[in-house]
């Protein structure tokens, strides 16, 4: 079990108390697992309904990051994964409850339900006003059981700001009650899990997924879904989802909604944005109008990588109760979309017009085999790359390989044009390091060349030692650093050296091909000193670079 923590029996308590100790907001009652607003007058709130939600932990930012003026006062939190006991939840109503009453929003889980409930009775007996509304807005379990038994998951993020915004305006505890109350009726929820997380007292994963495996509509408690999927594509995971949902609901196009894409903890921000994009697509092809949008980890399961997606409709007064300011420090803001998405046309130069003139047809079919070549060699150079780095090398070189066939024909009509051609390609296709390094050799070399009108092999070997200075140049490495330049240095010089030997420019490449063998098969045995694999240290040692082994692939090739 790789977790961050002390003692598994302790790690409610203690994370509250790590909030408490970097939220000023917020407060800890000393004898209880409760958080509550850390602005509240003795004897509670005065002025208006204090809101209280909570149960077990393991799902932050809820509940603890949702109090703040505008949503919660109060959140009673359990162990992970299991409800507050009846006395944490009567000490938040004692803690906050004022003239005006309190409301209690309960996630539709046994637990929950029968403590929160209790809670509620004895307080009621003190003399304390009380009421309570449940959501239950997971529609995964349709067909299984009846609506009023469904689970409440992340859909409740929602209803909590409806609620606090109705109760922030000054309603009496029978409104914001009502209000609460409907908008649990109108949210609607469905999530899927790519894997499992791990209980911190268990130690081990709740299920277990094969590769290529998902749980299609999963509650928040680390637990297995409706049934078991293959894994689908974001654009088919949001139609799936989504399509669920408008069908439980029985909404129409027209229907006016807010979208919130949950992350369950192990999804990162990049794959939720991708989810948000496809959800969008999908209601807007729908129909529906999607007024508001939020997306970020909002009510999680540990770690557990997957999403859910929750819509609630619309009217003016949920829009505005949505739109009203709140101080809780995890709600994300305004969720303002725009109608559709904002482009602007990117400007380029004049130097990067495209070349004119008839195509060289040798020069292209000797760039087109390199650029087949990388594509072979991607899964070679992704496995070197993710020995010693972030692993991206391999599919970079097949965005450049694909960049160099969408070259129009005119990009060959000159040597020093299609040098730059090609640089510019790589530069704008692939973003990593090895985009820049190629560019600038290859704008380097063009310059060589662009005053020769049929350059000859002792032409090319110049421009290319110049293509490999430029690199040198550019990122400070020399050769015995572990970089492309142990391939490509040795190569150049090795090259140059053959023809001003006389050599015939056949036999002078297949020099710079030995030499460019033996300067990658070297850097298995080199310490990297720049880059991110210099972070590694002896840890890359029998590995040849990969950077080196990209060139090597490409250099092969333009010997045939």
């Amino acid at each position: 079990m790789r977790k961050l923590i002390n003692d598994p029996r302790q790690v409610a308590r203690e994370m509250l108390e790590g909030l408490a100790d970097t939220l000023p907001g917020l407060a800890l009652l000393e004898e209880e697992n409760v958080l509550l607003r850390a602005d509240f007058p003795i004897g509670g709130l005065r002025d208006k309904v204090a809101l209280i939600s909570g149960g077990g932990s393991g799902h932050e930012p809820a509940h603890a990051g949702y109090i703040g003026h505008g949503m919660l006062d109060a959140a009673a939190v359990g162990d992970v994964f299991t409800s507050p006991s009846v006395d944490t939840v009567l000490a938040a109503i004692r803690a906050v409850a004022g003239p005006k009453g309190v409301l209690l929003i309960i996630k539709n889980y046994t637990g929950d339900r029968l403590n929160f409930g209790l809670a509620a009775e004895l307080a009621r007996a003190e003399g304390i006003a009380v009421d309570s509304v449940v959501v239950a807005d997971d529609v995964a379990l349709r067909d299984t059981v009846e609506p009023a038994r469904r689970r409440g998951i992340a859909g409740t993020v929602l209803v909590h700001k409806i609620a606090g915004a109705a109760a922030a305006s000054g309603a009496d505890l029978a409104e914001v009650a009502a209000a609460a109350r409907q908008a649990a009726e109108q949210v609607a929820t469905m999530g899927v899990g790519l894997g499992a997380c791990t209980v911190p007292a268990t130690g081990r994963p709740s299920f277990q997924l094969d590769s290529g495996e998902a749980e299609l509509g999963l509650g928040i408690h680390g637990e297995a879904g409706v049934r078991r999927v293959a894994t689908p594509s974001a654009a088919d995971l949001c139609a799936t989802l989504l399509d669920a949902i408008l069908q439980d609901r029985g909404w129409l196009p027209g229907q006016r909604v807010a979208l919130l894409v949950n992350g369950l903890g192990g999804t990162p921000p990049m794959e939720l944005a991708i989810v948000a994009r496809a959800a969008l697509a999908h209601l807007r092809l729908r129909g529906l109008l999607v007024e508001r949008a939020w997306s970020g980890n909002f009510m999680t399961a540990l770690e557990m990588p997957g999403c859910s997606l929750s819509l609630l409709a619309l009217d003016d007064q949920r829009l505005s109760w949505l739109d009203q300011a709140t101080l809780a420090p995890a709600w994300p803001g305004a969720g303002r979309i725009p109608a559709q998405r904002q482009l602007r046309a990117t400007a380029a130069s004049a130097a990067e017009a495209p070349p004119q003139g008839p195509a060289l047809p040798g020069l292209r079919r000797a760039a087109l085999a390199a650029a087949a070549a990388l594509d072979a060699a991607e899964p070679l150079l992704t496995e070197l790359d993710a020995a010693c780095g972030d692993g991206d090398l391999g599919i970079s070189m097949q965005r450049g390989a694909a960049a160099i066939r969408a070259l129009p024909d005119a990009a060959w009509s000159a040597p020093d044009i299609a040098l730059r051609a090609v640089g510019q390609a790589l530069r704008q296709a692939i973003a990593g390091s090895s985009g820049p390094f190629y560019s600038t050799a290859l704008l380097r070399a063009a310059r060589r060349l662009e005053t020769v009108p049929a350059p000859g092999a002792r032409d090319w070997a110049a421009a290319f030692k110049d293509g490999v200075a430029a690199i040198a140049e550019l990122g400070g490495a020399q050769v015995g650093d572990r970089t492309m330049l142990d391939a490509l240095s040795p190569a150049a010089d090795a090259f140059s050296t053959a023809l001003e030997a006389g050599h015939p420019p056949a036999a002078a490449w297949r020099a710079a091909l030995e030499a460019a063998e033996h300067g990658c098969a070297a850097t298995a045995a080199m310490r990297p000193r720049l880059g991110r694999a210099s972070y590694l240290g002896e840890r890359t040692l029998g590995v040849p670079d990969a950077g080196a082994s990209a060139a090597l692939v490409w250099l092969k090739v333009l010997a045939g």
